[in-house]
């Protein structure tokens, strides 16, 4: 690698580093450090224990803070769906942090670049190598960042545990019953379909509501059924 690529995945991450190394460092894969043996530094498998570290940090923080209503399992829940490999990987993909590695030639040649694995635990290492070199302020912020429209999707997976959640409680709490949905309506052509649910206690229908999947309809129904009940609807 060069340093005009270092200096490249650098602007895509908006960090001038004081200490380029850690960077490149962060970059190098164990199969590469298999064939350059004396390479100093190692592989970037402890700076990736490090970074899983602060991401499960970030990712927990903003969980509390942004969510008070979720209990304790559900915020847990969804950190690990956003330190999951899977999640990893995409936003590694997403900033091409994949043509940076520093591959060993079988593992080159193996597709190496684009296994998910090796792309989570880079963007893991690379975090960590901020952090290191920048401090916590501007790796928090770099994660804030390159997470953004997965803190999207987390937000509204919290809105559907929060209704569904509270309802569920409510319920339960003053029936002794759980709520049950079904779905009464399906519109629209396949790439377009939008389901209208609804959320019974025993055989009354407590609300009533429309979305583009069964979960966003159930939301729906849940958060329409919240009001009434808690004013007092008996089933």
């Amino acid at each position: 690698m060069v340093v005009a690529d270092i200096v490249s995945l650098q602007e895509t991450l908006r960090v001038v580093f004081n200490d380029p190394s850690w960077l490149e460092q962060a970059l190098i894969h164990r199969s590469y450090l298999n064939e350059h043996p004396d390479l100093a530094g190692g592989s970037n498998e402890r700076l990736e224990f490090l970074g899983d570290a602060i991401l499960g940090y970030v990712m927990a923080e903003k969980l509390f803070h942004d969510f008070p209503e979720l209990a304790e399992g559900e915020m847990t829940r969804l950190r690990s769906a956003m330190v999951s490999r899977e999640t990893l990987a995409r936003v590694a993909g997403s900033i091409g942090l994949g043509e940076y590695l520093y591959l060993g030639k079988g593992e080159e040649a193996s597709g190496g670049r684009h296994k998910p694995a090796n792309l989570a635990s880079a963007l893991e290492a690379v975090v960590a190598a901020v952090f290191l070199d920048q401090g916590h302020f501007i790796a928090r912020e770099l994660v804030m960042r390159l997470f953004a429209e997965e803190f999207q999707k987390v937000a509204e997976q919290a809105t559907i545990i929060d209704y569904k959640s509270r309802l569920q409680e409510l319920v339960q709490a003053k029936y002794h019953l759980a709520p049950t949905y079904r779905v009464v309506e399906v519109t629209g052509p396949d790439h377009d379909r939008r389901f209208t649910v609804e959320v019974l206690v025993g055989d009354k229908v407590l609300g009533r509501g429309s979305g583009r999947s069964k979960k966003l309809a159930e939301t729906e129904a849940a958060r329409a059924a919240l009001e009434p009940l808690a004013t007092g609807f008996t089933p």
